[in-house]
């Protein structure tokens, strides 16, 4: 008795620890297929799947971004055609050309969406490893000096410029209310993006209308362009200004065509759109500025220039803060 309940009790054991084993098995299997769900694995993962070690400007590319094979791109994805969401998807001009971009580097640019006026802030907080945002290249945005009160606010970036764009007036189409260019806004209302060259612009054409004893402009300043145009098509304001390629699209595809008409002539005040890489960085900026040389050389540059209808905004030569 005492010897067959031994045997029973060791048999039981081994089945128990047999079990135990094969259910350890298990969990080591699942965990393997699942694999380390980790952030630095789930990283580590994704750089290796975005990584091209053999894409024609991959060393020049400083360490670390070749490791992680990704660069954070502050963006205003509101903005169409530059950028805008569609479906989900990043699209425009800038995305196209990032895109064009990455295939010369052999990693990814992923697209951040923030209201234009934060982006040299994510920049600052290295939020951000780059902005490219139909940002134009200027002095103040070169230097870190903020155009409203003219003082220094950080180091500043260096800007790769890659298009040539002008600002645009336009209003609801069949009623300009006078306006046909600059000169005739003062007592008018206008809408803005804030912190674009745009709200600089008026703002300092309402001081020449003060100085020469007429009203100021009134102007309205909204967060992105798509709330500017909202203010317009609703009736609240005279006119909008936006970068041309922005104007130029509002105007052919706002309500079919029959929404907003331009006004005022050709584009004032062209100046370069910049890719913004913060101060310090020239190894970043300088295989930025490669590739997109190589997208030009290549004819990837003008073919997304075509399919947006922007030929005329291209540049020849690739140069780092040529903005004024």
């Amino acid at each position: 008795m005492t010897a067959r309940t031994t045997r029973r009790t060791a048999l039981g054991r081994s089945r128990t620890a047999v079990a135990t084993a094969a259910a350890v098995a298990a969990s080591l299997l699942l965990l393997s297929a699942c694999g380390d769900q980790t952030d630095a694995a789930i990283a580590k993962r994704e750089a290796k799947k975005n990584r091209n070690e053999h894409a024609p400007l991959f060393k020049m590319l400083p360490k670390d971004v070749q490791e992680k094979a990704l660069l954070q791109v502050g963006s205003d994805i509101t903005y169409k055609p530059v950028e805008f969401r569609s479906n989900g998807a990043v699209e425009g001009i800038d995305p196209d050309l990032a895109e064009a971009m990455s295939k010369e580097l052999g990693i990814k640019l992923n697209f951040n969406n923030a209201t234009f006026d934060t982006l040299m802030g994510g920049l600052k907080s290295k939020r951000y490893d780059i902005a490219m945002s139909a940002m134009t290249d200027t002095k103040e945005r070169q230097q870190g000096i903020d155009s409203n009160t003219g003082k220094k606010i950080g180091q500043g970036v260096d800007f790769i410029d890659y298009l040539n764009v002008g600002v645009s007036l336009y209003t609801q189409k069949g009623k300009t209310k006078g306006v046909d260019g600059w000169e005739t806004l003062c007592g008018k209302t206008i809408a803005v993006q804030r912190g674009t060259v745009s709200d600089d612009l008026a703002k300092d054409k309402s001081k020449a209308c003060e100085k020469n004893g007429e009203q100021a402009i009134s102007i309205e300043a909204f967060d992105n362009d798509s709330e500017a145009q909202t203010r317009l098509r609703t009736g609240g304001v005279d006119a909008v200004s936006s970068d041309y390629p922005v104007a130029a699209y509002a105007v052919k595809v706002s309500g079919h065509g029959k929404d907003f008409q331009m006004v005022g002539g050709a584009p004032l005040k062209a100046a370069p759109y910049g890719i913004a890489v913060p101060k310090g960085k020239q190894q970043l900026r300088d295989a930025l500025k490669a590739a997109m040389e190589l997208a030009i050389k290549n004819g990837s540059y003008a073919k997304v220039l075509d399919k947006w209808d922007v030929k005329d905004a291209a540049v020849k030569d690739v140069q780092i803060n040529g903005g004024s």
